[in-house]
């Protein structure tokens, strides 16, 4: 996705299944984050890849384990009707303190089908 594609969406308007993702991912729901994806999807994280709703749901348990932080989206852009980012800024006990993360989604047939996470 280039940036020069984007268009600027306040987060409200973001696709309901992206929405329930980063509220349950935000309070560390993983039973509820896993439903967003579909059977066979992708995640993209920390130079690690994750394929299917078993893997991301470890994934997302690990996740939600390893470190204390708060999540909160400062930003979202969409450039077509399948294609999102919201960033988010997360501080915590994580090495550094606090970053801004892109969440950038694929949405298909209604459900995450691909998200790719980086700085």
């Amino acid at each position: 996705m280039h940036r020069d594609q984007l268009r600027p969406i306040t987060p409200g308007v973001l696709p309901e299944v992206i929405t329930r993702y980063l509220k349950a991912h935000r309070t560390h729901d993983t039973a509820t984050a896993v439903t967003a994806f579909t059977g066979d999807a992708t995640v993209i994280d920390d130079g690690n890849t994750y394929k299917s709703t078993a893997a991301i749901e470890e994934w997302l348990g690990r996740s939600a384990t390893e470190f204390t932080y708060t999540i909160h989206v400062t930003d979202a852009w969409q450039a077509d009707a399948t294609h999102y980012i919201a960033t988010q800024h997360l501080e915590g006990d994580f090495p550094g303190g606090a970053i801004d993360l892109r969440y950038q989604f694929t949405v298909r047939d209604g459900l995450i089908d691909r998200l790719v996470i980086e700085p």
